[in-house]
């Protein structure tokens, strides 16, 4: 909470770390079974637990989420806060992630969604808004933060669809 006082910008940067946070707990502990639900309705299998496992999900979070993002919030302290923008960009883009999967699901539950709806995405869109309408980065910086959001969400769905559904296609033939 200090580092409201010492720079709201700052501290909207951080503040997306923490919900993410707060989205991957409730995608893995309360009430959890993202890996179940990924796996039914994303791949199409009939296993939990297979093609998403816990340490492709591991592997998925924790350089993007647990290292990255909190790695961007330092820079954005200590070399200006443009270091920091696409962390909102990208917890929208995979918060909205999730009300596509509620809408295309039949309007059913997907652990995330909940937190997604609630915080991810109006604290996003705050943080955006509130950084551009004060000028806080230039068009570039916000473009390549865009871009970076993207590629960050693209990168887990890349891994879904063009590496777990090819590996599961290979084993069952």
């Amino acid at each position: 909470m200090y580092v409201k006082d010492y720079s709201y910008p700052l501290y909207l940067i951080w503040l997306q770390i923490v919900v993410y946070w707060f989205h991957e707990f409730e995608e893995y502990i309360l009430p959890g079974g993202f890996l179940e639900y990924f796996n039914h309705n994303m791949m199409k299998s009939v296993s939990g637990d297979y093609p998403l496992t816990k340490a492709g999900s591991f592997w998925i979070n924790i350089p993007l989420v647990y290292l990255l993002m909190p790695l961007s919030a330092i820079l954005a302290h200590y070399f200006g806060i443009k270091w920091g923008l696409w962390c909102a960009y990208f917890s929208c883009l995979n918060a909205f992630a999730h009300v596509v999967m509620f809408l295309k699901f039949n309007r059913k539950y997907n652990p995330g969604f909940v937190v997604s709806v609630l915080f991810n995405i109006p604290i996003g869109i705050y943080t955006i808004w509130y950084f551009l309408s004060n000028n806080l980065v230039s068009t570039k910086i916000n473009i390549i933060s865009i871009v970076i959001g993207v590629l960050a969400q693209a990168s887990m769905m890349i891994y879904g669809f063009c590496y777990l559904v090819p590996k599961m296609k290979k084993e069952l033939q």
